[in-house]
C-alpha cells in the first residue's frame, strides 16, 4: 500500500463513473471496511458490489459521520451545494478536502464547507478506469506536507498526477488532459470516416483507425523520454504518403490553431463555471 493512505480514513461524496474509478484505485492500494464511507444517492451494481466484497460504508443520502482524514468530492459541478451538504459531517479542522470539480475553485469548496481549512482542487480524466489517468492537481496554501501527501496518495491511485504551481492553471489542465480523452476518441471517429471515404469498408475503417491510436499511445507511453515531435518524425519519410497527410495537418489553418481554439474553448466554459 502507498504509505500515506496506511491507516487514511476517507469519505468519498459522489461515486459516479470518476469516483468509483477512484475508489478501486483505492481497493487495489489495500483500503478496506472503516477506511472508507461512501455517500452516493444513485449506487451503480458495479459500486454496491465493490462496496459489499471490501466492507465499505455506502451511503445513499446524507448521514452523520465523524471527521475523517480526506473527503473527496466527485460529483458533477451544479450538484455541489448538495454535495456540500453530504461532505459536512466529514469535515473536520485535519481534514483535506479535494474536489475534482470542473470550474469550481477552491474559494467555492471553501465557502460551503467553512470547516476545510485545506483545499485540493484536482483534474482527473476518464482512463482512471484503468489505471492509467492523469490528474493535475493545486493546494491552497493551508494545506499541510502530509496532507498533500495523502491527496497525492488518493490521486496516484488512480494514474499519475502532476501539481501546478497556481490555481489558474487548473482550467487549462481541464481542457488539456480533463477534456482530451474525448479529442482522441473523436479522432478516431475522424480517421475511420476518412478510411470509409476513401474506400475501406465502414468496420474495418473502424477498426484500423482504433488499433493505430492504441497502438500510438502506448508507443509514447513506452518511450517517456522521446518526444511526440520525435516519434513523428520517424514514422515521416520525405516525400512520402505520411508527409503528404502532414502537409494538410501541418498547414497554416491545419491542426495546430483548431486544437488551440478548441482548448481554449474548454478553458473558457472551465471559467464559466465557477461560482
Amino acid at each position: 500500500m502507498t504509505q500515506p493512505l496506511k491507516g487514511a480514513s476517507v469519505a468519498l461524496i459522489g461515486a459516479g463513473n470518476m469516483g468509483l474509478a477512484m475508489l478501486e484505485g483505492w481497493a487495489s492500494e489495500g483500503l478496506a471496511g472503516d477506511d472508507v464511507v461512501i455517500v452516493e444517492p444513485n449506487p451503480s451494481q458495479r459500486l454496491s458490489e465493490l462496496c459489499a466484497s471490501r466492507g465499505f460504508a455506502l451511503t445513499t443520502q446524507p448521514a452523520a459521520g465523524a471527521a475523517r482524514d480526506a473527503v473527496i468530492l466527485a460529483i458533477k459541478p451544479q450538484a455541489l451545494e448538495a454535495g456540500a451538504l453530504s461532505a459536512e459531517p466529514f469535515v473536520g479542522a485535519g481534514s483535506v478536502v479535494v474536489s475534482i470539480l470542473a470550474g469550481k475553485r477552491i474559494a467555492d469548496i471553501a465557502a460551503r464547507l467553512p470547516a476545510a481549512k485545506a483545499v485540493v482542487r484536482a483534474m482527473p480524466n476518464t482512463p482512471a478506469a484503468i489505471g492509467r489517468g492523469m490528474t493535475g492537481a493545486f493546494a491552497s496554501p493551508e494545506t499541510t506536507e502530509g496532507q498533500r501527501a495523502l491527496a497525492d496518495a488518493l490521486l496516484k491511485a488512480s494514474g499519475q498526477v502532476e501539481w501546478v504551481a497556481s490555481e489558474a492553471l487548473i482550467d487549462a489542465v481541464t481542457a488539456v488532459s480533463g477534456s482530451g480523452p474525448a479529442y482522441v476518441f473523436y479522432l478516431v471517429e475522424c480517421l475511420a470516416a476518412a478510411g470509409a471515404e476513401a474506400g475501406l469498408p465502414k468496420d474495418l475503417a473502424e477498426r484500423l483507425a482504433r488499433a493505430t491510436i492504441e497502438g500510438a499511445g502506448e508507443l509514447l507511453y513506452r518511450q517517456p523520454g522521446t518526444s511526440a515531435e520525435t516519434l513523428r518524425q520517424r514514422v515521416t519519410s520525405p516525400g512520402g504518403t505520411t508527409a503528404a497527410a502532414l502537409g494538410v495537418l501541418m498547414a497554416e489553418d491545419g491542426l495546430a490553431p483548431l486544437m488551440a481554439r478548441a482548448v481554449a474553448a474548454a478553458k473558457k466554459r472551465a471559467g464559466e463555471l465557477s461560482g
